[in-house]
Parts: C-alpha cells; structure tokens; sequence
C-alpha cells in the first residue's frame, strides 16, 4: 500500500497544503516565503527519500515563528499518518552528518511518545533571512505531531549555515531509515507493548 499524506492546516497565523509520499525518489516542491527554510525542507526530501509538495504562507509580516513551527507540525502530521499502523518498520534511526568542518547527530524514533531535544549552539543569529532560534520550534513541532522521539546534536562547526544544514541532513537520514521497510519482520509491530 502506498504511504502518502495530505495534511491542510489552515489557522489564523498559517495557511498550510502538504502532500508526502515517503516511499518517493526525493522530489519536493516547497514555499514558505523563506527561501533557507526551503531550501533545508528540500533536503529532507531529497536526504529522506520522500517527495514533499508543500505550499504554506503565514504571517511573515509579524516574524517567521508561526510559519516554521506549523511547518514542522504538519510535516509531523503527515509523517504519522503516512505510517499509518506502523507495522513493519524500523521504527528508529539514527544518523552521524559530517559536512565540511560540521558533525550533526540524529536519531528519531516513532514509539509513540512525543520528546524533543536539541544540543545545538549556533555561531550566528540568522542564516540567510532564517532565524536559527527557529529550528527547536521546527523540530519541537514535529516530534509533537508525529508522536515520535527526536534527538539532535551539533558537535561542532564553523559555519552557521553548514551547522543548521548538517541537522537538517542527519535528521531526514535518520528519518529515513526509521520509516524503512524490514522485510523480515514485514507485519510485526516494532514494540513489544502491541501498541505505539
């Protein structure tokens, strides 16, 4: 059965149309109005191995807080229900991203229970128009709406934008993987509760 998702989150601050397949070739087509935001949604795409359309405009006139983290929550969303009774994954995933002179750590797992936690110092306070303060919020909302546990770690860097990048990278990785296939256990639910 295909894995895919149509999220519409339409509030006040954000007006928001997601499609995902998570079993795609790694296409996207993202707009949010902040183009760095775009550019790191497209590589969790491509990194992932998912196809990714999302249209989302909100009050950028106001700042980029509602924008980024409705993002991360409707990704979430769509992730989840992709996944559907999550019989058969991996469940868990994890990823070391060296880029350049940046080492970012991943791990997720979908077990049911939302948990965030970032260790992340950023050298400066925007990459492009992105304010890196925003990537907790992104990432706080998805692990919210996906349900799952999500980890990630900068270890060290130079460049702000190699160290927002690295994250983003290592976690669509290890997203990947977490929502992979095991053949060998393709109808077992990965929790020895039956329940995630």
């Amino acid at each position: 059965m295909p894995r895919n998702a149509h999220i519409q989150r339409h509030t006040k601050e954000t007006q928001i149309d997601l499609r995902l397949r998570l079993d795609g070739r790694g296409k996207s087509d993202v707009s949010t109005g902040i183009r760095f935001f775009d550019h790191m949604l497209d590589l969790v795409a491509r990194h992932g191995g998912f196809d990714l359309r999302l249209k989302a405009t909100g009050d950028l006139q106001v700042d980029q807080h509602h924008t980024v983290e409705d993002v991360g929550m409707a990704l979430g969303e769509a992730v989840n229900a992709a996944l559907g009774t999550k019989r058969g994954i991996f469940r868990a995933g994890y990823f070391l991203m060296p880029m350049d002179e940046t080492l970012a750590a991943a791990a997720v797992d979908f077990g049911g229970r939302a948990f965030c936690v970032i260790q992340a110092n950023f050298r400066a306070r925007t990459v492009g128009q992105f304010e890196t303060e925003l990537v907790e919020d992104f990432f706080q909302g998805f692990a919210q709406a996906a349900r799952a546990n999500v980890h990630l770690r900068l270890l060290y860097g130079r460049s702000s934008h190699h160290q927002v990048e690295a994250l983003f990278k290592a976690f669509a990785r290890a997203l990947r993987f977490a929502v992979s296939r095991d053949k060998r256990l393709r109808n077992v639910l990965p929790s020895t509760k039956e329940l995630l």
